[in-house]
């Protein structure tokens, strides 16, 4: 009988899975998304990447002065599209930089106030005893201060840059997470699936993970899109109080700001940034909404 020959295994098509993927990925989508969800994810990711390449498309550099051009009307077929401001820099230049600025300062400070606040939340909610005590008092201290002046102090200590304004404004956001969170997890905690997981003997961790996080999402989602807003403005309040980004940094609250005294005779610089703004804003809770009916266990 002759010696069977060894078959060599054909090599998987990798090119295929991931095609396969894609299609399964789109096929979801248009299972469970609408005409605004698809909206709002084109102006999110159109946002995103204008500002992420915003060297390439800028027509002319954010810091550039032209004392010449000050105050210049929009032309859409001029050199300024979008007009200058009161030292004749690009107002469509610095919107499109200043939406780095504005962009991760709003995404990271509230990514950050969003896991502090969900863990201490459910820890607090869960737990109780003097750990309830402990997260409570320092919610409502914090809560109870003007937190222009908390601000301002660690600032001072601190000093202006980046990466202190991303903790301030995520110091900003945590106590509204974590009490929206432990009020949840008090009603959750007493409800008939966590009572019979407690008796099967599911572990603490095991329950938080598995039975709280799930049930808080929706609300925690709600806070999240209505936080970035928030925090993008209270950087502009920062910055106009001399605590944030120096006005040399391009960023969507500098812009508003430095407007703020041109309404009359030149409302494009505060209205084009805060119109990216506003669709932004639009953008993020509309996905927050639809991220909300997805998650939201009780609709199932």
């Amino acid at each position: 009988m002759p010696p069977l020959r060894k078959q060599r295994a054909r090599p998987v098509n990798r090119e295929s899975g991931r095609l396969r993927y894609l299609r399964e990925l789109a096929s979801w989508w248009r299972r469970h998304s609408n005409f605004a969800v698809n909206l709002s994810a084109f102006v999110l990711l159109s946002i995103t990447l204008m500002s992420a390449f915003a060297d390439n498309l800028s027509p002319h550099d954010p810091n550039q002065i032209d004392l010449r051009s000050r105050l210049a009307p929009p032309s859409w077929l001029g050199e300024h599209p979008f007009g200058t401001d009161r030292t004749g820099r690009d107002v469509l230049s610095r919107t499109l930089h200043g939406g780095r600025a504005s962009l991760l300062i709003g995404f990271i400070a509230s990514a950050i106030g969003l896991v502090v606040g969900t863990v201490l939340g459910l820890l607090s909610g869960y737990l109780r005893s003097w750990l309830d005590h402990l997260i409570m008092y320092f919610i409502d201290v914090q809560l109870s201060l003007p937190f222009i002046l908390l601000a301002i102090a660690v600032a001072l200590i601190l000093g202006n840059s980046l990466i202190v304004l991303i903790g301030i404004a995520a110091l900003s956001a945590w106590p509204f997470y974590a009490r929206v969170v432990r009020g949840c997890v008090l009603s959750l905690r007493k409800r008939e699936f966590t009572i019979a997981a407690q008796a099967l003997g599911a572990s603490q961790s095991h329950i938080i993970r598995r039975h709280l996080l799930p049930n808080v999402l929706s609300p925690i989602l709600v806070i999240a899109t209505l936080s970035i807003a928030r925090i993008i403005l209270l950087e502009s309040a920062l910055s106009f109080l001399g605590i944030g980004l120096s006005p040399k940094t391009p960023s969507w609250g500098n812009m508003i700001d430095e407007g703020r005294g041109n309404l009359n005779n030149a409302a494009w610089i505060a209205l084009t940034p805060s119109a990216f703004l506003m669709s932004l804003t639009m953008a993020v809770g509309t996905l927050g909404d639809w991220l909300r009916d997805l998650t939201d266990v009780r609709l199932e």
